[in-house]
């Protein structure tokens, strides 16, 4: 049902006249000292038809006097505050970013949607519905799942951009210890400070370095650790591409540095 007939339903639940609305809404300007909270009952009419739509004093004016949730209202015009998070990914989607996980984040690893260009953490369920691990670990196991964006190559090419991480938020310390080969060196999902970052790790004193993959084209980077630096977990699975959307100096010159 469109939004108008829905706040005509609202009022008539209410048993109000289009007159007393205007009536109730006028009190309700007088006594913020504006009047652009005051609904005449003509503009009303032209609502509720579908003619028109409310600016957010009249819409809060409406939810007073109907005695509902103003964002309720507010979803009714396809605006959802609980989707700010998800639609940040989309309005600057190169930048690694959290993501809370209330949404569908249609997330796999061969789409080309939007949502998938950054760097992301994810909940365990909606990994799921990605198909991309089999997933046995309950909620308290501190398994999240996230996904490089586009603009990350630090792992390239052994992990491509866009592909699909699993995160152990268990081992969020650095340990010294030897390694055979680099797929056995330990790699790890960072929180910087508005942004997050993948790769290997190395603290020296209180600066943490993150080390790219010997073949990618981004570079080692220094944060003071843990001010400018925390540890998420450590990547303990990934699935990726055969072969990445762009290629990886595209996608470098594309990342913006916060």
């Amino acid at each position: 049902m469109p939004a108008g007939p829905k706040l005509k339903s609202l009022r008539n639940k209410r048993n109000i006249t289009v007159r007393e609305v205007e009536q109730a809404s006028r009190r309700i300007a007088d006594a913020k000292g504006d009047k652009r909270f005051c609904i005449s009952n003509g503009w009303l009419a032209q609502l509720e038809n579908g003619a028109s739509e409310p600016s957010i004093c009249k819409l809060f004016s409406l939810s007073v006097i109907y005695r509902a949730n103003f964002l309720d209202l507010v979803r009714l015009y396809n605006v959802d505050v609980d989707e700010k998070e998800k639609y940040e990914r989309v309005a600057d989607p190169y930048v690694t970013q959290l993501i809370s996980g209330n949404g569908d984040l249609g997330l796999t690893a061969s789409s080309d949607s939007a949502v998938e260009l950054s760097t992301n953490l994810m909940p365990q369920s909606e990994a799921m519905n990605a198909s991309q691990f089999p997933v046995y670990e309950d909620r308290t196991s501190g398994i999240v799942y996230g996904q490089l964006g586009l603009s990350d190559v630090t792992m390239y090419p052994m992990i491509r951009p866009g592909s699909l991480l699993k995160i152990d938020t268990r081992q969020n310390k650095l340990a010294s210890g030897a390694w055979h080969n680099e797929y056995e060196r330990p790699i790890f999902f960072i929180e910087l400070r508005e942004a997050y970052a993948c790769g290997w790790c190395d603290l020296q004193d209180n600066q943490l370095l993150i080390i790219p993959h010997p073949l990618s084209p981004a570079s080692v980077r220094r944060f003071t650790y843990p001010r400018e630096a925390e540890i998420v977990g450590r990547v303990v699975g990934y699935s990726t591409h055969c072969l990445e959307h762009e290629p990886p100096s595209v996608n470098l010159r594309k990342t913006k540095v916060r």
